[in-house]
């Protein structure tokens, strides 16, 4: 793929993105939340594929950088949706 489809692609996923949260009820926030972990989590597979490949420097470099942003969301995400989780709990925790 050119620079240019990239780029569209990023900008497209972006928007849609961008209209699915803002359209979507604040109770199922969480559950998607979630769900978007899960995903970082292939995510933070791919970039491990990517980092440890090798090809090049600069994919070696993209893809130790993509490891730790993936993680960073992973982990993140977790404890947001853990601390959410607990707050409908009802004082059972």
């Amino acid at each position: 793929m050119t620079f240019v489809q990239n780029l569209t692609l990023f900008v497209l996923a972006a928007f849609v993105g961008y209209e699915i949260i803002t359209k979507i009820p604040t109770n199922l926030h969480t559950p998607l939340m979630s769900g978007a972990n899960a995903i970082s989590g292939i995510t933070l597979l791919g970039s491990i594929v990517v980092a440890g490949s090798g090809s090049t420097g600069l994919a070696t470099g993209l893809g130790f950088v993509a490891v730790v942003m993936a993680t960073i969301n992973v982990v993140g995400g977790y404890l947001v949706s853990h601390s959410m989780l607990k707050q409908f709990s009802g004082g059972r925790n």
